[in-house]
C-alpha cells in the first residue's frame, strides 16, 4: 500500500500538489515552535533507503575530525532496525520524530533530498547536498514536459551542491535552479576511495568475493527505465541478454556482476550459477567497482565513478533511439566508449578486447567529464564547518 501511495505522489501531478502543499504548511507551522540546535546534524543517503554512499563517507570524516566531536549526529533511515551505526543515533523517516528532527537540525547531509517531496527547510539550516551521480540521462527542469517523475519541483534550497567538475555543474545549476556559487567542485565523498585503492585492497575484496585471480570480473550495471512500469506503476525491465550464450562464449574465465538499479530490483529475476552473480544487493558498489576488471552500462552515472579508476568501460545500448526519445540525455555515450546495441557484437569484443586501447578510453572519458576526485569528504566536512562555525561552537 505504502510503495502504491508513493508511486502515486510520484507520478500523479495533482495529487502530488496537494500533498506538497497542505504538507509543506503544516511542517513549516510545526516549525515555527522549533528551536534550532547548534550541534545537531541529521543525514540520510538516498532519502533514507540506506546507509552508504557519499553522506556515509563524510559521517565517516566528521567522526575523525576534533570539531564536530560535540555534535549531534542522527541518521534517518526507512527501517532503522536494518542498520548497526556506531558514532550516531536513528530515527525512522516520515514520523514525527523526523519532522521535528530536520526542523531542529543546524545541518542537513543528504545525496537526495531530506524534505520528502516537500518544502519547509529554515532559514537556519545549513543544506549540503551530494547528490548520487553525475547525469548522462537528463534530469530536472532539462527534462520534457511530459516526463513528470523527474522534473523539478520549483528552484533548490540547498546551500552547497557538490560535483565533480564543471560539467556536472553547468548541468546541475539549470536542471534544478541553483546559482553557480552554491556549488563545491570536489568530487563525491564516495568516490574518494576509487581514486586511493591499490592493488592489496583490490586482492581481498576479490578474495571475500571468492574471485580467483585469473577470473575477470565483469560488472554490468543497467540504469532503469520510468516509462516501462506494470500495473501498480512500478518500474520494470527486461535487458535481451541470453546468459546462457554469455557463459557459453566466455567460458569459465570470466564472472558476471549483475548489479540492478534500486527502482527494479525487486521484480528482476536473475537466476545466478557460478557464471552469473547477482550483486544487486550487496551493500557496497565501492567493492564491486574495484573488484571487477571491468564495466558494462547503458546510461548510468556509474560510467563517471568507474572512469576513476582508469579501468576498461563498454556500452550495451540496445534501446537507444528509444531511451533518448522518451528520456533525453546530455550527449551520446557511443562516441566515448566502445560497445554495441547487440549482444552477439559485445560478446565479441570482450572475446577481442584491447586492455591497453580501452583503458586509454576510459582515461580520456574521465579527463573529459571528471575534474575532481580523491578528496571530497574532506573538503565537505571543512565546507560544514566554515559555513556553520561549528568548529568554533565546539571548541
Amino acid at each position: 500500500m505504502k510503495q502504491r501511495i508513493q508511486n502515486l505522489l510520484k507520478y500523479r501531478k495533482g495529487f502530488y500538489a496537494l500533498y506538497y502543499h497542505l504538507m509543506s504548511f503544516f511542517i513549516r507551522l510545526m516549525g515555527m515552535f522549533c528551536r534550532t540546535d547548534p550541534r545537531l546534524i541529521l543525514i540520510n543517503s538516498f532519502a533514507g533507503r540506506k546507509y552508504d554512499d557519499s553522506p556515509r563517507a563524510i559521517f565517516e570524516q566528521m567522526k575523525s575530525d576534533p570539531r564536530f566531536s560535540g555534535m549531534r549526529l542522527v541518521w534517518a533511515f526507512h527501517k532503522p532496525e536494518q542498520y548497526e551505526v556506531e558514532g550516531a543515533e536513528k530515527i525512522k523517516t516520515d514520523s514525527l520524530s523526523y519532522f521535528l528532527t530536520a526542523l531542529r537540525a543546524r545541518v542537513w547531509v543528504t545525496n537526495s533530498s531530506v524534505e520528502r517531496g516537500l518544502r519547509f527547510k529554515k532559514k537556519k539550516t545549513f543544506y549540503l547536498n551530494t547528490w548520487h551521480g553525475t547525469p548522462l540521462k537528463k534530469m530536472g527542469n532539462d527534462l520534457q514536459t511530459e516526463n513528470q517523475s523527474f522534473k523539478s519541483k520549483g528552484k533548490s534550497n540547498v546551500d552547497i551542491m557538490m560535483s565533480q567538475g564543471a560539467y556536472e555543474t553547468e548541468i546541475f545549476a539549470r536542471a534544478f535552479g541553483i546559482p553557480s556559487t552554491r556549488f563545491l567542485e570536489a568530487g563525491l565523498p564516495r568516490n574518494d576511495i576509487l581514486a586511493k585503492a591499490d592493488e592489496k585492497l583490490r586482492q581481498s575484496i576479490r578474495e571475500q568475493l571468492g574471485i580467483g585471480e585469473d577470473q575477470c570480473v565483469i560488472l554490468y550495471c543497467p540504469t532503469f527505465r520510468e516509462y516501462e512500469q506494470d500495473e501498480h506503476r512500478a518500474v520494470v525491465m527486461a535487458p535481451p541478454m541470453n546468459l546462457t550464450k554469455w557463459e557459453q562464449k566466455l567460458g569459465q574465465r570470466f564472472v558476471l556482476f549483475f548489479r540492478a538499479h534500486y527502482e527494479v530490483s525487486k521484480v528482476m529475476k536473475v537466476e545466478e550459477n557460478a557464471f552469473v552473480r547477482n550483486m544487486t544487493s550487496y551493500p557496497s558498489l565501492n567493492d564491486l567497482i574495484i573488484a571487477s576488471d571491468l564495466l558494462i552500462s547503458d546510461y548510468s552515472s556509474v560510467f563517471f565513478d568507474y572512469a576513476i579508476t582508469g579501468k576498461p568501460m563498454l556500452h550495451f545500448t540496445y534501446d537507444y533511439d528509444q531511451y533518448a526519445s522518451k528520456r533525453g540525455m546530455y550527449f551520446d555515450i557511443r562516441q566515448y566508449l566502445n560497445g554495441s546495441a547487440d549482444e552477439d557484437s559485445l560478446l565479441e569484443i570482450l572475446l577481442t578486447l584491447s586492455e591497453n586501447e580501452e583503458r586509454a578510453r576510459s582515461t580520456r572519458f574521465r579527463d573529459a567529464f571528471v575534474g575532481q576526485y580523491g578528496h571530497a569528504a574532506e573538503a565537505a566536512v571543512n565546507c560544514i564547518a566554515d559555513s556553520t562555525g561549528i568548529g568554533r561552537a565546539v571548541s
